[in-house]
């Protein structure tokens, strides 16, 4: 079942706040976007499903949700509210949304988007701006060989 893309941004921005007394970075629109881009790539290749239904776009500073990135670019650079009331995922894909979150949350908001700016579904896109949509084949097809490698890593 796919959720609504802002429902997740709401989730994985309480996760950061939770995160932040562990030393994990406050939650900026950027770096959400980022970590959407991550969540969807994984969600794709472990279930064959999105985790969300909005396209993701290839913008100058990396992946975007645009309806997620309208909805909260009056903070511009601020850290992004918290809003305790937050969607429950099937456990199989709390977890993973989880265990992504872990995976990235070292990473530094400009070192996200760099990272994303080397990997393939990135790449595949001719052009940056609105209307530039990243595939979700090209997502799934790139995560996977991401899992495969993490499997093998285990």
């Amino acid at each position: 079942m796919a959720y609504k893309a802002l429902d997740i941004a709401k989730k994985l921005i309480r996760m950061a706040d939770w995160d932040t007394a562990n030393g994990g970075d406050n939650m900026t629109n950027l770096r959400l976007q980022k970590l959407l881009y991550y969540e969807q790539g994984y969600h794709l290749a472990k279930f064959d499903t999105p985790l969300f239904d909005e396209s993701i776009e290839a913008w100058m500073y990396g992946p975007v949700v645009p309806s997620v990135y309208d909805y909260y670019k009056q903070y511009g650079s601020q850290i992004l509210p918290v809003d305790n009331d937050v969607i429950d995922l099937a456990e199989e894909e709390e977890n993973l949304l989880g265990e992504v979150f872990e995976a990235y949350r070292e990473f530094s908001t400009i070192g996200l988007m760099n990272k994303t700016h080397r990997e393939y579904p990135w790449k595949s896109v001719k052009t940056n701006g609105r209307g530039s949509v990243i595939s979700q084949s090209s997502m799934k097809a790139y995560f996977k060989t991401q899992l495969i490698d993490e499997e093998e890593n285990n």
